[in-house]
């Protein structure tokens, strides 16, 4: 049995959602077991009614407006911050919230703890690409300032998820750069790119932002401000063209057909980077796999960000990034 520690307090729906969630994973995977962190009258009667969850009384939750290390600080009893705790007491294998990101880095590194060696965790996501591949994009956000060595460091850490979650034997890493070849770049990046360099054969060269949905390589790397920004980019395009798709639909009755036949493969695209199917990002270089998922997350997403913390558990996913490092 793996135990999975779940924030049924985290995201923006209401905890429902995170609790059907929860029971849609216990019913796929018999072997999970799942202890529920959150306000009493909402874990409680839940748990009385599943077999393998187990309730974690908390009478605090962090909002997704607080300041992350102000809340983790004065907010001791939160789902977020008991839930890294019950991980860091081997209450619990793991941890999957879908709450403020701040918050779950803040707290999973100050509970949970770094492994040896690593100076900066690093938030990841298999992105998916027109083929079956998914390249590792990291860092996502935690760290807006990394010097070359934290890069390389991400690197590992990309190279042993992709090895352990997306099942690639030699993954190649790319460095995120405004251009493939080695002399474009920032300072940092081009004092990156030496260190990358001699840091194993394994790095292939910088990457443009256009080859990250490609099958260029299986991981890139960058620091937590260029990646924030440019998740962020991707995903004011897709609402973009969201947006201007159904304008078009309203004026012209061709667009308007024509969306409507198109309707299955836009969903399908808007279900793949969602995250919905993966189970959301992970922060990487703690002593114990931590999931992400998004704040507007669904029933789904919930089902899948709980049984793919358990799959990082059952795959050994730390001692391979820590074997890495």
């Amino acid at each position: 049995m793996v135990r999975v520690c779940v924030d049924a307090m985290g995201g923006d729906e209401k905890p429902s959602v995170v609790l059907e969630g929860i029971a849609q994973a216990l019913s796929q995977d018999p072997d999970l077991q799942v202890l529920v962190c959150g306000a009493r009258d909402v874990v409680v009667p839940f748990c009385d009614t599943h077999t393998r969850a187990c309730a974690l009384v908390t009478t605090q939750t962090i909002d997704m407006h607080e300041h992350p290390a102000e809340a983790v600080r004065t907010k001791r009893d939160s789902s977020i911050v008991q839930g890294c705790r019950a991980v860091k007491e081997h209450r619990a294998d793991g941890f999957f919230s879908a709450g403020s990101t701040g918050a779950i880095f803040t707290a999973a590194t100050l509970e949970i703890g770094r492994l040896k060696g690593v100076k900066r965790p690093a938030i990841a996501y298999a992105v998916p690409s027109t083929s079956q591949h998914r390249t590792v994009f990291l860092d996502l956000g935690a760290n807006a300032d990394v010097r070359p060595n934290a890069l390389v460091q991400f690197a590992a850490m990309g190279r042993a998820y992709s090895r352990s979650m997306c099942h690639v034997k030699q993954p190649t890493v790319c460095l995120l750069s405004n251009g493939r070849e080695s002399t474009k770049g920032s300072q940092n990046i081009l004092e990156a790119h030496a260190a990358l360099k001699v840091a194993g054969n394994w790095f292939i060269g910088n990457c443009e932002p256009t080859d990250i949905f490609s099958d260029y390589c299986d991981v890139v790397v960058c620091d937590g401000f260029c990646g924030n920004i440019t998740l962020k980019t991707i995903e004011s395009t897709m609402k973009f063209v969201a947006q201007r798709l159904k304008q078009a639909a309203r004026t012209s009755l061709g667009a308007g057909i024509g969306l409507t036949l198109a309707a299955p493969a836009f969903r399908a695209i808007k279900h793949d980077l969602s995250g919905e199917e993966h189970g959301g990002a992970v922060l990487l270089g703690l002593n114990a796999p931590v999931f992400i998922g998004h704040g507007s997350t669904s029933q789904l997403a919930i089902c899948q960000g709980t049984l793919a913390c358990a799959d990082a558990i059952r795959s050994n996913l730390v001692s391979k990034l820590a074997e890495d490092l």
